[in-house]
């Protein structure tokens, strides 16, 4: 099943993307869109909208304002040096462990929204992502258990301001200006991608292929990421994980290509569809 937050003439709700448009869904929530609300009832409530979804009346997406699928993330960690062809590239050394920083709230940002080219770099870059959503979430969580902690997957750019990012030895500056993490273009459920290391994974900046490659390349995969992150902290649902970037980012370019304001940034995942956010300054 597919979830998307939208807004339409009701107001901001969620619903099930299909073929021929969204469904809006009735989620029983106090808040309509409270998508964090409706992961936790997912188990209670999955049956009874999977029937909405396939009985109701579907509106065009084109007629619809798609939404970040959650509009605010307990956590939002993101692991660095994920993908071998982009350790390569920046001429690191391979992490023996897990390289993880954090990208705050304020970063969230929908599927078709502007970013932002900051006044204060002009050093912008783009990183598709496989982002894993949280749903059953939980401490010391062992690698059997972690393929059920997934609620499911999105797209997501984590748009990184270098020269910030690479001031001091800790990122989440460069990593957390405002508007910086659009994901979606809705939530894909688990059910659907019962393995997320098979997935071709791409980059295009104005049209031009930049990143290729698939999740079968992660150097530690989803299910690690969860079992190491949980030692740390309680993974609660609707937490985000963006699961690292393959090579072909714009700092690795000789001359470095930075976006500016009027590129287009689309990011696709094989399986769970396509980001595309125009560049402005801010």
């Amino acid at each position: 099943m597919k979830l998307a937050r939208f807004i339409a003439d009701d107001g901001e709700r969620i619903g099930a993307v299909r073929e021929d448009g969204i469904v809006a869904l009735d989620t029983g929530l106090d808040r309509a869109d409270d998508m964090i609300a409706l992961i936790e009832r997912w188990p209670h409530e999955s049956a009874r909208l999977q029937r909405q979804a396939q009985e109701g009346r579907a509106v065009p997406l084109a007629r619809v304002r798609l939404l970040a699928p959650i509009e605010r993330p307990g956590k939002i960690m993101a692991i660095g040096l994920n993908y071998a062809d982009h350790i390569a590239e920046t001429g690191m050394d391979k992490p023996e462990r897990q390289l993880w920083f954090a990208k705050m709230g304020n970063t969230v940002n929908g599927p078709r929204d502007p970013v932002q080219v900051p006044r204060v770099s002009a050093k912008v870059d783009y990183e598709v992502e496989l982002v894993a959503v949280i749903g059953q979430g939980g401490r010391h969580i062992r690698a059997e258990e972690a393929p059920a902690r997934v609620f499911g997957y999105c797209v997501g750019n984590d748009v990184s301001v270098r020269d910030w990012q690479m001031q001091t030895s800790q990122w989440v500056l460069g990593k957390s200006f405002d508007g910086h993490a659009p994901f979606g273009p809705w939530i894909v459920t688990a059910d659907e991608l019962p393995d997320p290391h098979r997935l071709d994974i791409r980059c295009l900046v104005n049209g031009e292929l930049r990143q290729s490659s698939n999740t079968r390349h992660l150097v530690f995969n989803v299910w690690d990421q969860l079992v190491h992150l949980s030692q740390a902290m309680t993974l609660r649902a609707g937490d985000l994980l963006f699961t690292g970037t393959p090579g072909g980012v714009a700092a690795a370019m000789r001359p470095p290509a930075w976006l500016r304001a009027g590129d287009v940034v689309r990011c696709e995942i094989e399986g769970i569809g396509a980001l595309e956010n125009p560049f402005v300054d801010e």
